[in-house]
């Protein structure tokens, strides 16, 4: 070697550790949305369901 310059090929591993982290997190955000618009959903559909229970039992009242 010429110069003085040392040179070093050791890697630096917090890039990766990083880019660990923000895929985990970036992944957990993503399921705690989705799963959240899905219970959103499963609701809405359980209150039509009870919506039109009831008023098919207030026919059958009526019609009685």
């Amino acid at each position: 070697m010429t110069g003085g310059a040392i040179q070093s090929e050791a890697l630096n591993q917090w890039h990766f550790v990083l880019a660990a982290y923000a895929i985990g997190l970036s992944g957990c955000v993503a399921l705690v949305g989705q799963s959240w618009l899905a219970m959103r959903r499963a609701e809405r559909r359980r209150d039509a369901g009870r919506d039109r229970g009831a008023d098919r039992s207030a026919e059958q009242g009526r019609s009685e």
